[in-house]
C-alpha cells in the first residue's frame, strides 16, 4: 500500500496520467502508409472497419489496435517529460555568484550556429545536435558543470531576398523561422540551456559586434581600400567567393562579375603566421587543419623585378614586380603572365591588342576567383603586345593576360616557366610559347611530353652579361645563389608570401549588424561611433529592393543616413554598407559565456573558467572561412586581454552528411524494353526510370529488378534537397516512431564523422529495440493497449553473471561514449537486453544502472523508467554508473592439455582452478579421455592458467 501511495504522489508530482493513454496513428503513418512503405502488420484497419466510426465500441477497438501496434507510448511519454524539463529548468547552467561549483571541472559542448530558414529542420540537421546532447548529458552525470547552449547566427542574404520576394519584412521572417527551429529542437529532447539563447540580430548582441569593429578600427585592422569584388546586380549585393558557383550567385543563379569598389577590409593576414603556427596545438581532424594551411598558403620566395619594353627592347619606364617560389628556374621564364586586373595593364597594352584585351577583361571580370584557379578548366588568354626583359638572361620575352593569374595573390603577375609548371605548360603550348628545360631530375628521366615541377640538377642555367651561373647546382642551393644575385644587382628580394588575402568586410544589403561610422559632409572624413553609443540599431526600412546604382538599400533611410558629428557638431551621413553574415558569428561562442552582460562584452571570469569551447561540431564546409575568421577574431581579443586563451575552439569534430533514402534507376530503349545497367551500350542513349523500393532486390552486391533479375539497376543516395524531393521532415518521423527513435537511430547509421544513407527500415528496427527495452522492464501491454503502473523488476540482489553482463555493458558504452562511437555504444545496449529476456528476474538495482546508461541516447523512455523506478527526481544529473573491475575479468579460461608434450585439446577452467582439478576436467574430457584411459602417468606439469601437460608412463604403456 506504501507502494501504491508513492507511487500516487509521484504521478501527481509530475501530472503523469493513470493509466496511460494511447491514441490514434499519427498522420504521418497514413501518408506512408498511402506510399505503401510500411508491412502490412502496421497499416491501417480496413476501410469497413473504419466507416463505422460512429460506433463507439468500433472507435475504441480501433485505438486500442493502434496502440497495441506501437512499441511503446512514445507520445505520451515524450511531451510529458520536455514539459518537465522546460517547467523545472533542469538543464540551466547557473552562472558563477548564483550557485556555480567553480571547484568542479568544466565542460563546454557547442554546436556550429544555425541559421534558421523556412524550410526548418530535416533529418540531416539532429545528426550533430543528437551527438552533442549525448556528450552534455553524460558529461553531466559525469560530474562537469556542462554548458550547452543553442542560438541563432541570423543576418544575411536569404532573409533579405525573402523580404524582397514577399514584401515582408526580415526580421518578422527571422523571427518566425526561429520559433520553427526552437519548437523542433525542443521537439527531440535536446538538453540546451535555453535562458542562454541569443541570435545575431537582437541589438543587446550586435552592440558587441559593433564594438568588436571599433577595437580592430583603432589597432589598424579594419581600413577601407578599392578592390575587385564580386558583384551581383540583380541581387544588389557583393558576394563572396564562396557565394558564386559558376559565375553566377549561389542564391538565385543571377550573373556575377568582377569589379572594383571601396570597401571595408579586415587585415586578417596581419595574423596569418600566428594562424598557422597555433593551428599544431589543436586537437582537429588532420584534413581540416591541412586545409587552413592550404587557405593560409604561406611560401617562401623572391619577389623579382622585370623591365616593360617594347618589341624592340625599348624601356617603356615601368617595371613588373613577379612573386615566384621557384627562382631557381629563372632561366626558364620565357614568357610574363598578368591578372585581367592587374593596375599598369591599361599602361602595357599595345593599340594593336587593346580591343583584344579590353573584350579578355570583360570575360574575365564574369568569373570567380575559384572558377579562374580551377585545374581543371582550359587556359585561356591574350597578348598584351609589350614586353618585359629577362634580367637573368638579357631576353625579351611577351607580357601575356590570363585569368589564370589573380589580382589578389602575390603581385598579379608570374614569370611563367612552361617546363616546370604545368599551368605555364598548357598554355605554352595551346599558344605556341617557348619552352626552356632548366631542371634535370636526379635520375635524368621524365616525360618530355609534361612539365617537371619536382626539384632536380640546373641545365641550361647560365649567362655570362648578367654573370650569373647555376648550372650543376642543385635546385635549393641555385635558389639561394638567384635571391642572393638578384639582391645584389637590385632585381629584387627575398620574399614570404600568402595566399590568404585580407577579409573583405562589407556588404550591399540591409539585413546586417550596421557599421559604427560615419562620414563628415565638408571633408569625407570617417569618424568612429563613440562607445557609449553602441548600439547602432538598424532602421526601420519598407524597401529592401537593390538600388540598381550599387548603393546599398540603407541610403533609401533618409532619415537615417543625415547625422550629426557629435564632437564637431558637423552634418555627416552613416555608412550603408553593412557587415557580413560571418561577423556575429565569429565570436558567439563568448557571449554564451554571459549573454545578459550589458556593460562588457564577457566577464573575465566566467571567461576564464568556461573558455575554452571543449567540443565544437558542425559540418566540414565550415572549415576554412567560419574557423579561421572566428580564430583571428578571437586572437586580436587575446591581445586586448578579453579572454585568456589563444584558441577558440579545443576540439573541433566535423559530423557526416545523412543521405536521402537510396534512389534505383532502370533504363529502357525507344521501344520501351529494359537495358540492364552493366550494359556495353552507353546509358545516356536510353530513357531513365525510378523504379519503388519493394520492386527491387539485391543480387550479390548489386541491385535487380524483382520481376527480372537479370536487369541490373543503378543505386545511389543523394543529398537531401527540395530540388530532389528526398527531404524527411523530422516532425514526421518524431509523429511515427518517436524522438529517441531518431535519436537512437541517427546515432546507430554509423560513425558520427561519416556520410551515411537514411533508411526507414532502419529507424524502425531501434525502435523495436526501445520497445522491447520498455516491456523488459514495464511488461507487456493490456488488452486495451496501456501499461500496468511500475515495472516487473525484484528486489532480488543480482547474480555473479548478471553483474558481469552489466558491468561490461557500463565499461564498453562509456568507452564509446568517451571516443563518439555511438553506434557501437548502442549496439553493447542491444547485447545487454538481449541478455536480460533470458534471465528469470530482474533485479531493480541492475535495471537502474542500464536506464542511466540509455538516458544520454533515448533521455524521454530513461526518465519515465526512472520514475516508474521510484525516482521522484529527474535523471539528468544521477552519477552515470561506473565499471567495477572485479566484475570485468573472466572467471574461467581455456587451459590447453598436453599429453607426452603434444597438444591434444583444450579444456574451460576457473582461473583459480588446482591441478588435481584440471587434471580431472582433463580425463573426463570426452576427446582427452581416450588418451588417457588405463594409461600410467608418470608425472603431471601444470601451469596454472598456461598449461597442463602429462607425461605417461611408456613401459605401462607398451604392457
Amino acid at each position: 500500500m506504501m507502494a501504491l501511495a508513492l507511487q500516487w504522489q509521484l504521478q501527481l508530482q509530475l501530472q503523469l496520467p493513470l493509466p496511460l493513454q494511447a491514441r490514434p496513428p499519427p498522420l504521418a503513418a497514413a501518408r506512408r502508409r498511402q506510399r505503401g512503405l510500411l508491412t502490412p502488420a502496421r497499416r491501417a484497419p480496413p476501410l469497413r472497419a473504419r466507416c463505422c466510426a460512429g460506433d463507439a465500441a468500433a472507435a475504441d477497438a480501433e485505438k486500442a489496435q493502434a496502440a497495441a501496434r506501437r512499441a511503446y507510448p512514445y507520445d505520451e511519454i515524450e511531451p510529458r517529460w520536455q514539459r518537465h524539463w522546460e517547467e523545472h529548468r533542469t538543464f540551466r547552467t547557473p552562472d558563477i555568484g548564483e550557485g556555480l561549483d567553480t571547484s568542479k571541472p568544466k565542460c563546454y559542448i557547442l554546436d556550429m550556429f544555425p541559421y534558421p530558414s523556412g524550410a526548418g529542420l530535416h533529418v540531416g540537421h539532429p545528426l550533430g545536435y543528437t551527438a552533442t546532447d549525448i556528450l552534455s548529458r553524460f558529461k553531466r552525470m559525469k560530474g562537469f558543470n556542462v554548458l550547452h547552449p543553442m542560438g541563432w547566427d541570423a543576418f544575411g542574404l536569404p532573409a533579405e531576398q525573402y523580404a524582397i520576394e514577399t514584401g515582408t519584412h526580415p526580421k518578422i521572417t527571422t523571427e518566425r523561422n526561429i520559433e520553427r527551429f526552437r519548437t523542433q529542437l525542443k521537439s527531440l529532447g535536446f538538453s540546451y540551456d535555453w535562458d542562454r539563447e541569443i541570435s545575431t540580430t537582437e541589438p543587446a548582441y550586435y552592440k558587441w559586434t559593433q564594438w568588436i569593429f571599433l577595437q580592430l578600427l583603432k589597432r589598424g585592422l579594419a581600413y577601407q581600400a578599392e578592390v575587385p569584388v564580386n558583384w551581383c546586380p540583380a541581387l544588389g549585393t557583393v558576394l563572396a567567393n564562396e557565394e558564386v558557383v559558376d559565375g553566377v550567385s549561389e542564391r538565385g543563379g543571377y550573373p556575377v562579375i568582377r569589379k572594383p569598389m571601396r570597401q571595408w577590409m579586415l587585415r586578417i593576414t596581419s595574423y596569418a603566421d600566428r594562424l598557422l603556427e597555433d593551428l599544431n596545438d589543436l586537437d582537429w581532424p588532420e584534413s581540416i587543419k591541412e586545409m587552413q594551411r592550404n587557405w593560409i598558403g604561406r611560401s617562401k620566395g623572391a619577389e623579382l623585378v622585370f623591365s616593360a619594353v617594347d618589341k624592340e627592347g625599348q624601356d617603356l619606364g615601368a617595371t613588373l614586380l613577379v612573386y615566384t617560389t621557384r627562382p631557381d628556374t629563372i632561366f626558364g621564364a620565357t614568357y610574363l603572365v598578368v591578372a585581367p586586373e592587374h593596375v599598369l595593364l591599361s599602361s602595357l597594352i599595345s593599340e594593336q591588342q587593346r580591343t583584344h584585351v579590353e573584350e579578355y577583361r570583360e570575360l574575365a571580370a564574369r568569373k570567380s576567383e575559384l572558377e579562374r584557379t580551377d585545374l581543371q578548366k582550359e587556359k585561356t588568354g591574350v597578348f598584351s603586345g609589350s614586353y618585359a626583359q629577362n634580367p637573368a638572361t638579357g631576353e625579351i620575352i611577351p607580357i601575356w593576360v590570363a585569368d589564370y593569374v589573380l589580382g589578389s595573390y602575390g603581385t598579379g603577375a608570374i614569370m611563367a616557366v612552361p617546363a616546370h609548371d604545368s599551368r605555364d605548360h598548357e598554355f605554352a603550348v595551346k599558344y605556341e610559347l617557348p619552352i626552356i628545360k632548366v631542371v634535370s631530375p636526379p635520375n635524368g628521366s621524365c616525360d618530355p611530353a609534361e612539365a617537371y615541377a619536382d626539384d632536380g640538377i640546373m641545365i641550361n642555367s647560365s649567362s655570362t652579361s648578367s654573370g650569373l651561373d647555376i648550372n650543376g647546382m642543385l635546385s635549393q642551393d641555385a635558389a639561394k645563389k638567384v635571391i642572393a644575385w638578384v639582391e645584389s644587382n637590385g632585381f629584387g628580394k627575398k620574399k614570404v608570401n600568402y595566399k590568404l588575402r585580407d577579409w573583405l568586410f562589407a556588404r550591399q544589403r540591409y539585413w546586417g549588424e550596421p557599421f559604427p561610422v560615419s562620414y563628415l559632409d565638408d571633408t569625407n572624413e570617417m569618424v568612429p561611433l563613440s562607445e557609449d553609443e553602441l548600439p547602432l540599431t538598424l532602421p526601420e526600412l519598407d524597401d529592401f529592393t537593390p538600388t540598381g546604382t550599387g548603393e546599398p538599400p540603407l541610403t533609401k533611410a533618409t532619415n537615417w543616413v543625415r547625422t550629426t558629428d557629435p564632437l564637431s557638431g558637423k552634418p555627416a551621413r552613416r555608412e550603408t554598407s553593412t557587415m557580413p553574415q560571418w561577423a556575429g558569428s565569429c565570436w558567439y561562442y563568448l557571449r554564451f559565456m554571459d549573454p545578459k552582460n550589458s556593460s562588457i562584452l564577457v566577464d573575465k571570469a566566467k571567461e576564464r573558467y568556461w573558455g575554452p569551447v571543449d567540443i565544437y561540431v558542425g559540418g566540414a564546409e565550415h572549415s576554412v572561412l567560419h574557423l579561421l575568421y572566428a580564430r583571428f577574431w578571437h586572437k586580436v581579443l587575446y591581445d586586448m586581454g578579453v579572454v585568456s586563451t589563444k584558441e577558440p575552439f579545443k576540439c573541433l569534430i566535423n559530423q557526416g552528411l545523412i543521405l536521402g533514402e537510396v534512389e534505383y534507376t532502370a533504363y529502357r530503349d525507344s521501344e520501351g524494353r529494359w537495358v540492364s545497367a552493366d550494359s556495353d551500350s552507353s546509358l545516356i542513349d536510353f530513357y531513365q526510370e525510378k523504379v519503388p523500393a519493394d520492386k527491387v532486390t539485391k543480387v550479390g552486391d548489386h541491385y535487380v529488378l524483382r520481376d527480372d533479375p537479370n536487369v541490373r539497376l543503378n543505386a545511389r543516395a543523394y543529398k537531401m534537397s527540395k530540388s530532389r524531393g528526398n527531404v524527411i521532415n523530422p516532425d514526421d518521423v518524431v509523429s511515427e516512431y518517436g524522438a529517441d527513435s531518431l535519436r537512437l537511430y541517427e546515432m546507430f547509421m554509423g560513425p558520427l564523422r561519416d556520410s551515411k544513407t537514411w533508411s526507414t527500415g532502419g529507424i524502425e528496427g531501434v525502435h523495436r529495440f526501445l520497445g522491447r527495452t520498455w516491456r523488459l522492464i514495464v511488461g507487456p501491454p493490456l488488452p486495451d493497449g496501456s501499461y500496468n503502473d511500475g515495472t516487473m523488476t525484484t528486489e532480488d540482489e543480482p547474480t555473479l553473471d548478471q553483474l558481469r553482463i552489466l558491468h561490461k555493458c557500463i565499461a564498453k558504452v562509456t568507452e564509446e561514449i568517451n571516443e563518439t562511437r555511438f553506434n557501437t555504444a548502442i549496439s553493447a545496449m542491444m547485447e545487454f537486453v538481449n541478455a536480460a529476456y533470458k534471465w528469470e528476474t530482474q533485479p531493480k538495482s541492475v535495471t537502474e544502472s542500464f536506464v542511466l546508461l540509455l538516458s544520454p541516447f533515448a533521455p524521454h523512455l530513461a526518465e519515465e523508467l526512472w520514475f516508474r523506478l521510484g525516482h521522484p527526481q529527474s535523471l539528468a544529473y544521477e552519477q552515470f554508473p561506473e565499471a567495477k573491475s572485479e566484475y570485468l575479468e573472466e572467471s574461467k579460461l581455456v587451459l590447453p592439455v598436453q599429453i607426452n608434450g603434444k597438444t591434444r585439446g583444450t579444456i574451460l577452467v576457473d582461473k583459480s582452478c588446482s591441478e588435481d582439478d584440471a587434471f580431472q576436467i582433463a580425463a573426463s574430457d570426452e576427446k582427452l579421455s581416450k588418451y588417457l584411459a588405463g594409461k600410467g602417468i608418470r608425472k603431471r606439469i601444470y601451469v596454472p592458467g598456461r598449461i597442463l601437460n602429462v607425461i605417461l608412463d611408456q613401459q605401462k604403456a607398451k604392457a
